[in-house]
């Protein structure tokens, strides 16, 4: 199954330099993805290529309008057997904090749209009655949905199987099992007066896996500790 990856962006330049490199180029050319990137501005109907508005109310900033996303969305085709329907997920600062669960989700799907709002806000009847769900990266505003889509991509296509040829370094990153991942070193063994701790050294597995596992739960439990708190935490 090639998991097909829509994304709904005033912007769509901004996805093709990253989409080319790495694990998600990868993964494309492995025909495990496909990416269709979808610009705005041709689902409006003015010689301004208009999409967005003063708000409603008065206040400052301006309103993403509904038509142009509705409009793009419908021009995916419709849902039926052939193609299932899949989550349409705006980026939105309301929205619920984005986790490796969620990546997880995603990686399971044969269709995912992301909708990229910018400016100061989307109709919200976007968010309602067209959007499935709302994610966000975290309590933090950033320049527009570009950003956060590309990070849930990145995020979601490397869990496809094949993405990553090592699987088992994928396993130990931070987040995969709930908890933060332990430190890593490499050569050399010494660097300026620092040195790798003696027990990756020994060749005592065993214990390197014990070392790792300690490592891992003490800097959860010192930076991270509602990770352990609430297990299920995305």
């Amino acid at each position: 199954m090639t998991l097909r990856i829509n994304v709904v962006t005033l912007f769509p330049d901004f996805f093709r330099g990253p989409l080319g490199l790495s694990i998600p180029a990868r993964a494309a050319a492995a025909g495990l993805v496909s990416y269709n990137l979808v610009q705005l501005r041709d689902f409006t109907h003015d010689r301004h290529q208009t999409v967005d508005d003063l708000p409603y109310g008065g206040g400052a900033g301006m309103v993403m309008k509904p038509d142009p996303f509705w409009e793009a969305v419908e021009s995916l085709g419709p849902a039926g057997a052939d193609r299932p329907p899949g989550p349409i997920i705006l980026m939105s600062a309301r929205g619920r904090r984005f986790g490796h669960g969620d990546a997880v989700r995603l990686s399971l799907q044969e269709e995912i749209t992301f909708l990229c709002g910018h400016y100061k806000d989307v109709d919200h009847r976007v968010a309602e009655h067209l959007a499935t769900e709302e994610l966000s990266l975290g309590d933090f505003i950033v320049s527009g949905g570009e950003i956060p889509a590309l990070a849930m991509l990145d995020a979601t296509v490397r869990l496809l199987p094949g993405a990553i040829s090592d699987h088992e370094s994928a396993s130990t990153d931070s987040h995969y099992d709930g908890t933060l991942s332990a430190p890593s070193y490499t050569r050399p063994a010494e660097y300026r007066g620092h040195r790798v701790p003696e027990i990756l050294l020994s060749g005592d597995h065993a214990r390197i896996a014990a070392w790792r596992r300690e490592q891992a739960e003490g800097l959860t439990r010192e930076r991270r500790p509602e990770l352990l708190e609430h297990p299920d935490h995305e």
